[in-house]
């Protein structure tokens, strides 16, 4: 996995992004499914609402509620292809590749890490 700190460090000083954060309910859920069922889940999301080249409804296709992901996704800068493009480097207009959509993962499943070993 690729180092991700230096893309934390950046994410933590966007005042946006910072404001993030898994509430109890989005924990215990985590807690409820375990690692494996959240990163399918964070997977799937990946796979159908952001790897086409031009997503159905791209910057309004993740709720910023509702699923640890789709907070994790806004907290990540992962939640659209403008975003992962700005933050990311990944180029709008292409399908993403399965390295791309893989990292797109590991960026959620390590803040949803981050998150559940930090206080509330």
């Amino acid at each position: 996995m690729a180092d991700l700190a230096p893309l934390f460090a950046r994410l933590e000083r966007s005042t946006f992004r910072s404001r993030f954060r898994l509430g109890v309910k989005e924990r215990q859920y985590c807690v409820d499914k375990g690692a494996e069922v959240i990163a399918r889940h964070a997977a799937d999301f990946v796979a159908q609402r952001l790897s086409p080249a031009e997503p159905q409804n791209d910057g309004k296709q993740t709720p910023m509620r509702g699923h640890p992901v789709f907070i994790a996704q806004h907290a990540t800068a992962t939640c659209c292809r403008g975003c992962l493009e700005k933050w990311h480097h990944i180029a709008r207009g292409y399908p993403l590749t399965e390295t791309q959509q893989q990292y797109i993962v590991d960026v959620i499943y390590q803040w949803l890490v981050i998150q559940m070993n930090s206080p509330r």
